[in-house]
């Protein structure tokens, strides 16, 4: 899942010719994967993994097949645009539903290791995101972009099918009183409303950064070192988040939660000192300390305060919240650079980052409502 939408840029990029038609079609993949998520987490939730799955990664096979032949044939673009959207609407949320797993796996007395199970699921997902993208793009670079497409459809598709095999793991589809509409109502919990608004304000930090560290690179006429810096943010948020798992922690979640937002502000504050590298190479590793650790503790609250008949719908909105600040905030770091230079791009990554921390931290206010309904 790492690899597909680099993997369609390189594909359309390669056919077309034109860079604006590679990101119309990829925009409209992550708007179809924002949009079709959490209603395919909410047919997860009713229905079960085991007879979701199979459906689901057939006709994103299909549509990525549709995609690459429409691509090699010389479509049109907006003909490439609704493959697109078909590959990102089909896109089968396997983090959501791996989350769901550990949540049914650890019920009970074993609860108190759902944090280190998340941890480890955030771990194994920043490593497919250091390798994927590397992988498709030297694939890519080798003039077989259409490889790296179908690679990464493979790879997605095998991994749905091993899970939807995997029936020991699978929860137990929720009691039909589970989708009533006072349970849905979960999902417009305060508390969970607040942990769109992290992982909403966490992608648009993640958004901008992509854009602004690019930006301050090139300005100091040294565009590899780009790329050294985000090695960087990456090695330090495996090596936090590893840490975070491998011991309890006593704090509440909600606690917890407040301190790394609180660590993720104000570790981003070097970044306003643009013209200085050793002031921006230390926000860099800052925040990437915290960021990692935001995101579990976010899953692991979530998981606290809806209801197990809408766990996986619930997952797959945080997701596309995260989707959707990434791809809001890269239009607005992309104007703000093009007016202030990386300067620009790096205040908006500071306001990103200081308003995951104000959300985090009004999460430890009582007027936040976090249990979900006894009959959970």
């Amino acid at each position: 899942m790492a690899m597909t939408s680099l993997s369609i840029v390189w594909l359309v990029r390669s056919a077309t010719g034109s860079y604006a038609t590679a990101g119309l079609v990829t925009g409209a993949f992550a708007v179809a994967d924002a949009l079709a998520g959490p209603q395919a987490g909410r047919l997860i939730d009713r229905y079960g993994q085991n007879r979701v799955l199979p459906p689901a990664v057939l006709a994103h096979a299909a549509a990525v097949a549709t995609l690459v032949l429409s691509a090699v044939h010389d479509a049109p673009g907006w003909l490439l645009a609704v493959a697109g959207a078909l590959v990102g609407a089909t896109l089968p949320q396997l983090s959501a539903v791996a989350l769901a797993r550990w949540s049914a796996l650890l019920d009970g007395p074993r609860r108190p290791a759902l944090p280190a199970a998340y941890a480890l699921e955030s771990l194994s997902n920043s490593v497919a995101y250091l390798i994927g993208p590397a992988l498709v793009s030297t694939i890519a670079a080798a003039g077989r972009p259409v490889l790296g497409t179908l690679g990464a459809a493979t790879l997605t598709v095998a991994g749905g099918g091993v899970l939807a095999l995997q029936r020991r793991t699978a929860p137990a589809v929720a009691a039909r009183d589970d989708h009533r509409p006072h349970h849905r109502r979960a999902l417009l919990r305060p508390g969970f409303l607040l942990l769109v608004g992290v992982n909403t304000s966490i992608g648009a930090f993640f958004g901008t950064m992509a854009i602004a560290v690019t930006a301050f690179a090139v300005e100091r006429h040294r565009p590899g070192l780009a790329a050294v810096l985000f090695a960087a943010s990456n090695g330090t948020g495996l090596l936090s988040v590893l840490l975070y798992g491998l011991r309890p922690w006593r704090p509440h979640p909600r606690r917890q939660l407040a301190a790394a937002g609180t660590v993720l502000g104000l570790g981003s504050l070097p970044l306003l000192a643009a013209a200085s590298l050793p002031a921006v190479t230390a926000g860099v590793l800052l925040t990437a300390v915290a960021v990692p650790v935001v995101l579990v503790l976010a899953s692991v609250l979530a998981e606290t305060v809806v209801t197990r008949g809408v766990l996986t719908e619930a997952f797959a909105w945080l997701g596309s919240a995260s989707a959707a600040g990434s791809a809001l905030a890269a239009t607005i770091a992309g104007v703000a650079v093009d007016s202030r230079g990386a300067q620009g791009g790096l205040t908006v990554a500071v306001a990103a980052a200081c308003a995951t921390a104000a959300c985090a931290i009004s999460g430890t206010r009582p007027y936040w409502r976090w249990s979900s309904s006894p009959s959970r």
